[in-house]
């Protein structure tokens, strides 16, 4: 017999994955039929195995795989060496945000074959004649996340649609009784998106009591309820603007009055943001967040990525909350404290920007270098020679590799009929690494 890594090499008795939708028999062909009729084992969800009773041989076993999960892997390689064919049932595709690809992760591949069959998204999309090759597929089909609030963390269930809906024209999503689409409606209206777009909700699709719902505004679906199971479609009735990433006017930022100036000025903040060395999935923290001006920008430059942001200030905290509205971000964490409050409920930071430090400047930079994840980097500024005199020492002394940029930028304005130059005040820009340990060094 061929060793299973070979090429070409079929198990002669896989475990058979066969997508199923909710007309039952119907939906599957003769292949998929035969495969089940034959099977001594069968695992499905309570409502797959009573509409497929029919068609389940008498001796056969089943299994509800209902708060099971982890253990189907258990019950297929058990059965398998058994010699029994096996079947297992999934909803739709499997391989659309199914069981097939579970599966593959913990047994062999060569020991699956799959059947797959029409997603229902698929089927949603036919109903409403909505094109669906260039959409993006979500699935909120989990444990109850709660209803969102803005500033969310990644953690909430309905965090990768939020973020979804900033970067795509056209949604498909996977809906679960929970997580249902008067929720994410009510999502819509919570992050300002209210009149961007519009809706679709099909309910039981194949089944007697199949409805879709279409032209729906978001503030009509949020009052409404949908039977289950269904799924949701959403489209942008216009296109998205192309946002500026890096580097705006901080004139486009609202600052505190009268003392308006309280922001990391755009020669600063741009250079800052280099050195913060930042990755489409960055997890960022900004400490003194001022307007939020580096940390939105930060955002902005992480779209799979998050950023935490803490400001003392209650009045420069609505300020960052008016800024963080305004250029529609729902990656953006913002609460009002005095680090290092919070800080031990954030996850480790790729990097840290620390704009304010509220006189904890020493330890702050002990806990954030204690913090960073591998090839993190804090970046700090100043603007009086007492901080950055604190903050070198307390980088020597928790041996960090770090170095000081002194940028002093300088911006034309109109003089009569000409125009001088005027100085903006110097500002270090403090990089920082975590330095090798002295035991690490020596080996």
């Amino acid at each position: 017999m061929k060793d299973s890594l070979e090429p070409g090499f079929r198990d002669p008795n896989p475990c058979r994955v066969i997508g199923v939708l909710d007309d039952g028999a119907a939906s599957l062909d003769a292949t998929a039929l035969a495969h089940l009729r034959t099977a001594d084992l069968v695992i499905g969800a309570t409502r797959q195995l009573q509409t497929l009773a029919a068609e389940i041989r008498p001796e056969a076993l089943q299994r509800d795989l209902g708060g099971q999960l982890a253990r189907v892997p258990e019950w297929v390689r058990a059965a398998r060496a058994e010699g029994q064919r096996v079947v297992v049932l999934a909803s739709g595709d499997p391989l659309c945000h199914g069981i097939a690809a579970y599966l593959g992760a913990r047994l062999c591949l060569d020991a699956l074959e799959v059947l797959p069959n029409r997603s229902t998204l698929q089927l949603a999309c036919a109903r409403i004649g909505l094109a669906w090759q260039d959409a993006t597929i979500v699935s909120i089909h989990a444990r109850d996340a709660g209803e969102w609030a803005v500033g969310a963390e990644p953690g909430h269930g309905l965090y990768p649609l939020a973020q979804a809906l900033r970067q795509h024209e056209r949604l498909l999503v996977l809906t679960s009784p929970d997580n249902s689409p008067d929720r994410v409606a009510r999502l819509l209206l919570a992050e300002g998106l209210g009149e961007d777009f519009q809706l679709a909700v099909a309910e039981c699709l194949l089944q007697p009591g199949e409805r879709v719902r279409s032209g729906l505004s978001a503030a009509e679906a949020a009052t409404l309820r949908f039977a289950d199971p269904n799924v949701l479609l959403l489209w942008r009735l216009q296109p998205r603007q192309p946002a500026v990433r890096f580097g705006l006017a901080d004139a486009a930022y609202a600052q505190r009055q009268p003392d308006k100036g309280l922001i990391t000025k755009q020669e600063v903040r741009a250079v800052s943001l280099a050195r913060l060395q930042l990755r489409a999935d960055s997890r960022v923290w900004d400490i003194g967040a001022g307007s939020g001006s580096v940390g939105l920008e930060a955002a902005r430059l992480c779209p799979q990525g998050h950023v935490w942001a803490i400001e003392k200030n209650a009045d420069d905290v609505a300020i960052a909350a008016r800024n963080r509205a305004a250029m529609g971000l729902s990656n953006h964490t913002l609460v009002h404290g005095k680090a290092p409050e919070h800080l031990d409920r954030w996850p480790d930071p790729d990097a840290v920007f620390i704009g304010g430090s509220g006189g904890e400047l020493a330890g702050l930079i002990a806990l954030c270098l204690a913090r960073l994840r591998p090839g993190g980097w804090l970046v700090m500024n100043f603007v009086t020679l007492e901080n950055l005199t604190t903050a070198t020492q307390a980088l020597a002394d928790a041996g960090a590799v770090w170095d000081v940029l002194q940028l002093q930028a300088a911006r034309s304005k109109p003089i009569l009929q000409m125009h001088r130059m005027a100085a903006e005040n110097p500002v270090w820009i403090v990089c920082a690494q975590r330095g090798t340990a002295p035991e690490e060094a020596s080996t």
